[in-house]
């Protein structure tokens, strides 16, 4: 039987790739990626429309790590939601989604006073393991110890994939962070296929390094400028594809294979251009379409402040939306019970006593997992 793969020492960044098979696949990615920001750029308050996919791209990038959550049950939890489906560990994947998004946003913010660096991540990476499964192997702290990636407890001899080694971990974590620094003489997103091989690779931090590196993947983009907003979502692609992405990466350091992990990578901007552009173009028409229609049916000034809030919140308490939409209780309250009349809401929990009934903008939310779920 073949030990495990290990890390690629000395290797990093490769002396070579095979252009020939790289260069019809970056005019492609890059045309998609540029399509899908001016798309990102016409959209006013990208962040407050397009917050479904960023809590969709959490759930399925979490999913790769071994969660089973979708977003409805992510947002329910969040709005309060008592069902007796949502078990302990059920909540406690809601709970790692949602630090992933948390912790996307306290990185946007950072990203607007300094550069992706070792102490970017590591505020990251603490934030991210924050009061969930992980909690207690250092977060935010960049291990000591030799880590590796296999079935749950086995030893490292069966491990598929072991990261370097922690005497050397130091120096590589100084050259990632030189390699993200540097201006790309390579293609912007070559660069970038090499950026998240290569942190996956280091495994810098005990737990939580594919989720991390994944959130990487628009923070760089956004970084460099290749997008206007950092929503772009990666993780539909690589969860579709998840054995060859795993397989990919490891060919890096089992062959020196660094050209097939770029195609794939770049595959996968191409397509989730497409896909991500084929969603916020669906979330814009619906936005203008109840736009229309609440304004119609309310005759409230305060519509507009209503429908950012169910794009912003799509599943919701009664009590959330009187009291954080910035709407006077009583017009909020007039408006929620048009909404529920006119079948744009739909009742997931009824208010009983001092619990406020539970509502879902179904319409969105079947665009953000693309499926009729509500």
């Amino acid at each position: 039987m073949a030990g495990p793969v290990r890390y690629h020492l000395g290797k990093f960044p490769p002396d070579d790739l095979e252009w020939k098979r790289l260069i019809p696949l970056i005019g492609p990615a890059n045309a998609g990626l540029a399509r899908y920001d001016g798309l990102l750029s016409a959209i006013p308050n990208s962040q407050v429309l397009l917050s479904p996919l960023t809590t969709q791209e959490a759930v399925l990038s979490s999913k790769i790590e071994g969660t089973n959550v979708t977003i409805g049950e992510v947002l329910e939890i969040e709005a309060g939601g008592e069902s007796e489906a949502f078990t302990q560990p059920k909540r406690d994947d809601a709970e790692e989604v949602l630090n992933y998004r948390k912790a996307m946003v306290t990185a946007v913010k950072e990203l607007r006073q300094r550069p992706i660096s070792q102490h970017l991540i590591r505020s990251i990476h603490a934030q991210l393991m924050q009061g969930v499964r992980g909690k207690n192997k250092s977060p935010g702290q960049i291990r000591t110890d030799q880590n590796w990636i296999g079935s749950p407890g086995c030893p490292i001899d069966e491990a598929s994939f072991v990261p370097i080694a922690p005497e050397h971990l130091p120096q590589g974590l100084d050259d990632w962070e030189r390699f993200v620094a540097t201006d790309p003489d390579l293609d912007v997103l070559v660069h970038l296929a090499l950026i998240h091989v290569e942190f996956e690779a280091l495994h810098p931090f005990q737990d939580g390094n594919g989720r991390l590196g994944r959130m990487l993947i628009p923070l760089y983009l956004y970084h460099r400028g290749l997008l206007s907003s950092p929503e772009f979502y990666m993780s539909g692609y690589l969860e579709t594809n998840r054995d060859l992405y795993l397989e990919r990466l490891r060919s890096v350091s089992r062959h020196g294979d660094w050209t097939s992990w770029c195609e794939f990578f770049l595959r996968g901007i191409q397509e989730q251009a497409s896909e991500n552009e084929r969603k916020a173009r669906a979330i814009l028409d619906l936005y203008e379409q109840v736009k229309l229609k609440v304004v119609d049916t309310t005759h409230s000034q305060h519509s507009i402040r209503a429908v950012d809030f169910l794009f912003q919140t799509p599943i919701f308490s009664g009590s959330a939306f009187t009291g954080r939409s910035d709407i006077p209780k009583p017009t909020a309250n007039r408006i929620l019970r048009i909404l529920r009349d006119e079948g744009l809401l739909l009742p997931i929990r009824e208010g009983r006593g001092r619990s406020p009934g539970v509502y879902a903008f179904r319409e969105l939310l079947n665009i953000a997992e693309d499926d009729e779920v509500f």
